[in-house]
């Protein structure tokens, strides 16, 4: 059992979470409509799925730059 290999997989991890939602908050701020309405209340399905994309794209994004 090598403890550096899940100290390092700790430290991605968590790295990767974090600027997961740093993009979250930066989306959120920088629409100029209020999300949560959108898609809560309005049912706007369409903004739902580019909101899914973009949560998509981020991934990878993290995933290639950690990778």
């Amino acid at each position: 059992m090598n403890w550096n290999t899940y100290f390092e997989t700790l430290i991605y991890l968590w790295t990767g979470i974090a600027i997961f939602v740093i993009a979250i908050f930066l989306l959120d701020a920088l629409t100029p409509w209020s999300l949560k309405k959108e898609l809560i209340e309005d049912e706007n399905v369409a903004l739902g799925i580019i909101i899914g994309c973009f949560f998509i794209a981020i991934a990878l994004i993290i995933a290639a730059a950690i990778r």
